[in-house]
């Protein structure tokens, strides 16, 4: 069973600690470069462009533009977050200190090749699957 505890009892067994001194460093862009986020909003967009074309029918017109609109408010939303960071903010890294120095990761350290090959992979295989999509439709 649940028990209601009133702020009187709180109060009397609480125990309140002094603020921390430090400030706390928050990474809200986990140090991948901003142009590997711009590929893979390009590749997104890319993959409803080509089945907007290729696919073309009035009937398409509204889902694919809902489509596009959520894909930049989902990588639109995350840009403007990293720059909410409370100062002094941590910059991500860019293309060429990736390359050089890689990545940590959950389960360890990874090349700079390797990070951007993970995160890359998906946004590509549905690139290619949006443009097969349209050969074979275009053929049959």
């Amino acid at each position: 069973m649940s028990k209601h505890f009133t702020r009187e009892i709180v109060a009397e067994q609480a125990i309140i600690h002094a603020a921390p001194r430090h400030q706390v460093v928050v990474d809200r862009s986990f140090e991948m470069p901003a142009a590997l986020y711009g590929a893979t909003a390009a590749l997104y967009l890319g993959f409803i462009a080509v089945l907007g074309l290729g696919l073309q029918s009035p009937g398409l017109v509204i889902p694919m533009a809902i489509f596009a609109i959520f894909i930049v408010a989902g990588f639109g939303v995350p840009a403007i977050w990293t720059r909410l960071a409370p100062l002094p903010r941590q910059r991500p890294l860019d293309l060429p200190q990736l390359m050089r120095r890689g990545i940590a990761t959950h389960t360890g350290r990874l090349a700079g090749r390797d990070a951007v090959v993970q995160m890359m992979i998906l946004p590509v295989l549905i690139m290619a699957w949006g443009l097969a999509v349209v050969v074979i439709v275009a053929t049959v």
